[in-house]
């Protein structure tokens, strides 16, 4: 069983129960983990981040990964494949004796 396999099977039990699965196209999904991420961010506005509502930023976090994980299904990607080359990626961008404690862009390393 693949690890997100659960997730993915009750986010989608969860749409399709409401008839929801036609409103989940792929440029809905993107807009929707924008939206969410957008949710994230103002609970952090104006305010040091520890003084942040961490059952809001969990409630946030919760609907940008659910919107993510079924844009992910929508294109049969696996999520843990997809990170892992993305890590993949950033080290060959961002190796260590070049980048390690500074957070200049790969071009500017």
């Amino acid at each position: 069983m693949k690890e997100n396999e659960e997730i993915i099977k009750a986010l989608l039990k969860f749409r399709n129960e409401r008839d929801w699965e036609q409103f989940h196209n792929p440029k809905d999904l993107a807009l929707a983990i924008n939206v969410e991420a957008g949710e994230l961010l103002e609970l952090f506005l104006w305010k040091d981040s520890s003084e942040a509502n961490e059952e809001k930023i969990k409630e946030e976090l919760a609907d940008v990964f659910a919107f993510a994980f079924l844009l992910a299904e929508k294109y049969k990607l696996d999520v843990k494949d997809i990170v892992l080359e993305k890590i993949k990626q950033n080290a060959e961008k961002y190796p260590i004796e070049k980048a390690k404690g500074t957070a200049k862009k790969y071009n500017e390393l």
